[in-house]
């Protein structure tokens, strides 16, 4: 028992050093994250580019919003111009899109469901959540007031609410949530899963979520995305529904994952990382090929002392 207990620990400690810039310390052999470490200084807490983070969250949640809100907006206006099926590529599009382009910079959360989820799983700093959610805010009200401004006179721009019983939206919603949070986690988090196909994995799950969510509840699936055309659009039916389903959905999903997640050998993670959640992990593909490298090398050297001798006058 103690020993499952203490495999399970070691587990979790590897776990919450793979992403999310959380720098490590080693202690007895294990890794520590420093946001629970009492030692850490201000740079730890509040890193250099903490900023530039936050604009590129801020970037990015703009973008998510005014590509799935603006196609929402003109399906509503008229259906001949944009399906619910394109509405549906069209968000797992600019997700997969915005995944690649910052997700090496911010994770590219681009929802406060999924940042409070990170955090509560030690793969986020608390501390700079606030600033996160700030900026995904931020982010969304910016698009929508924009596509208030150019889809003029459309009134509605692109708000989700549910087209039946609340409790049959709030299900939806937790469910697909629970789908995308799912994905999320084994693409993000785990080293063994295949990084480079990260945003694809990601978008392609809010894609088919949203399809089959559309028609229910409107798919939202984000706090962010639902309460800014909300705000421009005056229309706040069923709001509480999307604040709790993608928390619970996500929290849920995340926690799934975790207690699935398993390390076949979480003594050779000793020592420090720092990744973010989708960096594509390019630097442990390339640590490997140097690695290979160094070995041939060092062969070749070997094998050219035996023949030449080793300098020592030994034949």
């Amino acid at each position: 028992m103690a020993a499952s207990t203490a495999s399970r620990t070691n587990s979790r400690v590897n776990y919450s050093n793979e992403i999310h810039d959380l720098s490590t310390v080693q202690s007895g052999g294990s890794a520590v994250p420093t946001m629970f470490y009492p030692e850490k200084s201000l740079a730890d807490i509040f890193p250099p580019h903490l900023g530039k983070k936050v604009i590129s969250e801020v970037v990015a949640t703009f973008l998510l919003v005014f590509v799935t809100c603006g196609a929402a907006s003109i399906y509503g206006e008229d259906l001949k111009r944009i399906s619910q099926l394109g509405q549906s590529v069209a968000g797992g599009l600019i997700v997969t899109v915005m995944i690649y382009a910052t997700g090496h910079i911010s994770g590219a959360h681009m929802n406060p469901a999924v940042t409070l989820s990170f955090a509560c799983f030690r793969h986020f700093p608390w501390i700079q959540v606030p600033f996160y959610w700030a900026a995904q805010f931020t982010g969304a009200m910016c698009a929508a007031f924009v596509l208030k401004a150019v889809l003029h006179p459309i009134a509605v721009i692109g708000t989700t609410t549910p087209t039946g019983p609340h409790w049959h939206a709030l299900v939806i919603e937790i469910v697909v949530t629970f789908n995308m949070m799912f994905v999320t986690c084994a693409v993000a988090t785990d080293s063994r899963a295949v990084g480079e196909l990260a945003g694809l994995a990601v978008g392609s799950a809010v894609c088919i979520t949203s399809i089959f969510a559309g028609p229910v509840s409107g798919g939202s699936m984000n706090p962010a995305r639902t309460l800014a055309p909300a705000v421009a659009s005056n229309v706040y039916t069923g709001l509480w529904i999307y604040f709790l389903g993608p928390v619970i959905g996500t929290l849920s999903g995340a926690w799934v994952y975790t207690y699935i997640r398993f390390e076949e050998h979480p003594a050779a993670k000793d020592g420090p990382q720092r990744l973010s959640s989708f960096k594509l992990r390019r630097m442990q593909s390339q640590v490997a090929k140097l690695t290979d490298a160094a070995d041939y090398g060092g062969f070749c050297l070997f094998a050219k002392l035996i023949v030449l001798g080793d300098g020592l006058g030994n034949p």
